[in-house]
């Protein structure tokens, strides 16, 4: 019998941590109507995750990635799990709320010990291709939480949604424990070695653009229905079918960019912005009711959008390589706060300048990662950036 390989049961963990985050979208109208809570209350379910991420995930990396890994793993998968099955019978609005901060205390936890312990399970040449197929979980997650969640709520029930997400992340933790091997024993990062990296301006470069390019990616894809409804013309039932292109193209790009990464990391982090700004250049000269010339452009765009995930993060961690995983908590907590910053400026725009103004504020946001990228390699690339990506430590 073929044994899974452990980067299968690492991804499945992230497909099912981005699931519980976003998935709870698909079902907010039940919600509404179950806990009899206002619409902007509902959102808080959302808002308030981020918000959690984005400021306690450095401190719960810092904290506890120095125990061992394979156990902080496999905690935090069972943490999701119990925390969506007692979600499924929440009695009231605000225990589900709480019962919701659980998983994002411990979502940057998993996350950055997810990517340091796939890319030790390949040889050091192979660590990006490796964070890649990682990356195809949290991908899949994102593009398909939503959908799911609704499906299995309206085929089933509101309380077998989150008993999928349970048993997704059940499997996962079970997986870890059977097949990831234990980390090497090594040299404990001290808590000020570790925050010793926050004095490296290059760094701080690498934090804005990555930033920038998720405020980029989200000002326009948190309003990209609205827009393909309103501006293409296109129908709900095409604009479903745009998504799912979106999403494999997602997938495919990501992996695409592994490969791109491991070749030269700074040149594909400088190309990624552009290629999003010619995206949304795509949307605003052709956007049409006209579903197979919007597939390709959808494909275009899924796969740029989604190949921002791992551009991003190895761009930021390479500034870091002693201490991989508090890097990897900060990447998390700022591109939530990117993801806020183009959430909230995309409206701004769409207020003033209709749904294209979204574009606007894409564009905008993408222009000034470019400037910031190139600021980085042009004055600092001899003071640690590296052109090739960085090797995770055991």
């Amino acid at each position: 019998m073929k044994v899974l390989h452990p980067i299968y049961f690492l991804a499945l963990g992230l497909f099912g941590l981005y699931t519980l985050e976003f998935g709870v979208v698909g079902l907010l109208p039940t919600i509404i109507e179950r806990f009899a809570i206002s619409a902007s209350q509902a959102g808080l379910l959302v808002g308030l995750f981020a918000l959690i991420i984005a400021v306690f995930g450095p401190i719960m990396v810092l904290l506890l990635s120095r125990f061992n890994r394979k156990r902080m793993l496999s905690l935090a998968l069972f943490l999701f799990a119990g925390s969506s099955v007692l979600s499924a019978y929440a009695p009231n609005f605000e225990s589900l709320l709480l019962l919701r901060s659980i998983p994002a205390l411990f979502h940057p936890l998993y996350f950055s010990l997810a990517f340091v312990a796939a890319s030790a399970l390949y040889p050091p040449q192979e660590s990006t291709r490796a964070a890649a197929k990682a990356f195809v979980g949290t991908s899949m997650g994102m593009v398909l939480g939503v959908p799911l969640t609704t499906l299995i709520a309206a085929q089933y029930s509101y309380e077998t949604s989150f008993l999928f997400c349970a048993a997704i992340n059940c499997i996962a933790g079970l997986g870890i424990i059977a097949q990831l091997p234990e980390a090497p024993a090594k040299v404990s990062v001290s808590y000020r070695e570790q925050l010793a990296i926050l004095r490296k301006f290059p760094l701080w470069l690498n934090i804005t653009a990555s930033t920038l390019i998720f405020a980029a990616m989200f000002s326009v894809y948190s309003y990209s229905a609205e827009y393909l409804a309103k501006e293409a013309g296109m129908s709900a039932q095409s604009i479903s079918i745009l998504l799912v292109v979106f999403g494999i193209a997602g997938v495919a790009g990501n992996l695409y960019a592994g490969k791109l990464i491991g070749q030269n990391l700074a040149r594909t982090t400088l190309l990624h912005p552009l290629l999003l700004a010619a995206a949304y250049g795509l949307l605003y000269l052709f956007a049409s009711p006209s579903l197979p010339g919007m597939l390709l452009i959808a494909a275009i765009w899924g796969a740029t959008h989604t190949s921002g995930l791992i551009v991003t993060q190895i761009w930021l961690t390479s500034e870091a390589p002693q201490a991989p995983e508090f890097a990897t908590g900060l990447y998390i907590s700022f591109i939530n706060l990117g993801v806020t910053i183009g959430t909230t400026t995309g409206g701004w725009f769409l207020a003033r300048l209709g749904l294209q103004g979204t574009l606007y504020s894409g564009g905008l946001f993408a222009g000034l990662a470019v400037l910031v990228i190139a600021l980085k390699v042009l004055f600092f690339s001899g003071a640690g950036a590296q052109t090739r990506a960085p090797v995770a430590s055991d």
